[in-house]
């Protein structure tokens, strides 16, 4: 498993309310319902999803994988829970590498009931402080569309930096998707080889 600490997983208060924490085999219900409800401010940023992501199975189905991931030290799947246990929001780094590279991607999403209160931008700011303090990274990429001004302006304020545009990058709504690339160095000290 990546981390021997539960503290450094998350599961701490990030703002009025919401805790960030890791994703459990218990949340498939949850986030069934956070996507239903979410799905029309979803789709326009994410892959067009087969009916089965929005069913409880197709979503313990869907953390079954993350959690595979997480204790092969290739993921980090959190949830945004909200003070009444509602799923407001998700934040993942994938795709982690070590080595000289010492990188991850970032992916987040907050429900649109929870737009505009600053929580994105305390997700990503913990996450990139876990990435940093307990994986050791040195660096966080995240991509966005590049009419997605909201989520540039938070990984703006979370310290990253536009690095380029990406042609046909993501498969976004059906459709190959340009995007802009952002990182953030987390620190530069040698990487452990």
């Amino acid at each position: 498993m990546l981390f021997e600490d539960g503290g450094l997983m998350g599961n701490e208060e990030i703002a009025a309310g919401v805790t960030l924490r890791l994703l459990s085999a218990q949340d498939a219900q949850g986030l069934c319902l956070a996507y239903l409800v979410n799905r029309a401010h979803l789709e326009p940023w994410e892959p067009v999803r087969p009916a089965s992501f929005f069913t409880v199975a197709g979503q313990a189905a869907r953390i079954d994988g993350l959690m595979r991931q997480f204790a092969d030290g290739l993921a980090v799947p959190w949830v945004l829970e909200a003070a009444d246990g509602r799923i407001v929001g998700r934040i993942t780094l994938t795709g982690i590498s070590r080595g000289p590279f010492c990188s991850s991607y970032l992916g987040y999403w907050v429900a649109a009931d929870q737009q505009n209160k600053g929580l994105a931008t305390a997700a990503v700011n913990t996450v990139a402080r876990i990435a940093r303090d307990a994986l050791d990274l040195h660096r966080l990429e995240a991509s966005t569309l590049p009419e997605n001004t909201g989520s540039q302006r938070v990984l703006e304020k979370c310290g990253f930096v536009p690095i380029g545009l990406a042609a046909q990058y993501l498969h976004i709504d059906g459709v190959w998707r340009d995007c802009r690339l952002f990182q953030r160095i987390l620190h530069d000290h040698d990487p452990q080889l």
